[in-house]
């Protein structure tokens, strides 16, 4: 993003310096005349248009499914747990505190990884513990259902590791990038060198407003980093629900892992 916002500092100060320097080399006629105000306001309309729409898609894609992944893994959670209700006593503790502990890990360790699209392997120790307490459960009505119930959560957290990585390709951002330099530097050959303050303006503006979409376009293209985030809301409440059905039967000293969602030494 900082990138972004030097380049396109450097891209207005090149148009201003070829507006000084270059356009009376290129262009004959009065120097008090060349593109108004009004003119530039269809590039820059035309311009704003189609990076919102792309904008607008982009943010439809990868940030929606990442919200949708983030709340069915949730849901699938806690699906979980409440099945665990119909095993035996021992199996439904382990899954619940198994629940409550892959909860945390995702909370407090993967979540954070996501914003450099990066996954952890904290969750993953305690859905193995789902599987290891499933086969002591095998033969029983209750099996099928905690099985499915466990894919429709792996499902989802894979969805929602793929979200995690950017989905537009860097050689389209550059391209963009690029765009906004030429653009930016045409319309400061066009403008007049003197009573050009209105059509000054306007160029900063226009300036202002692409740097600040394609900023939008890498920040959305990150659901679980930057400013437009996907919080771990879903996943939180999924926890607090774990952790009161736990917490009936047993209590919290019982837990096999600390508030991180590490497991404690034996």
């Amino acid at each position: 993003m900082i990138l972004v916002i030097v380049v396109a500092v450097l891209a207005l100060l090149a148009g201003l310096a070829a507006n000084r320097y270059l356009r009376p080399r290129l262009l004959s006629e009065d120097d008090d005349t060349g593109m108004a105000v009004k003119d530039l306001v269809g590039p820059l309309l035309t311009l704003t248009v189609l990076l919102l729409a792309f904008i607008l898609a982009t943010a439809s894609g990868s940030y929606g499914k990442a919200e949708v992944a983030s709340r069915g893994e949730a849901r699938a959670l806690d699906q979980l747990v409440e099945t665990a209700e119909y095993a035996p006593g021992e199996q439904r503790a382990e899954i619940q505190a198994a629940a409550v502990c892959y909860a945390r890990a995702v909370r407090a360790q993967e979540w954070p990884a996501m914003a450099d699209s990066k996954g952890s392997a904290a969750p993953s120790v305690w859905s193995t513990d789902f599987r290891r307490t499933f086969r002591a459960l095998e033969g029983e009505s209750v099996f099928g259902m905690l099985v499915a119930a466990d894919n429709k959560r792996s499902d989802e957290r894979e969805e929602r590791l793929t979200q995690a990585t950017a989905s537009i390709p860097s050689a389209i951002l550059w391209f963009l990038l690029a765009t906004l330099v030429f653009t930016v530097i045409a319309l400061g050959i066009c403008i007049p060198r003197r009573n050009n303050r209105g059509q000054l303006a306007t160029l900063v503006l226009i300036t202002a407003l692409l740097t600040t979409t394609l900023c939008i376009i890498r920040d959305v293209d990150r659901p679980f980093g930057g400013i437009i985030d996907v919080q771990p809301t879903a996943i939180t409440e999924a926890q607090r629900q774990a952790t009161r059905d736990f917490l009936a039967q047993r209590s919290a000293t019982d837990l096999p892992c600390d508030e991180r969602g590490d497991r404690r030494a034996a």
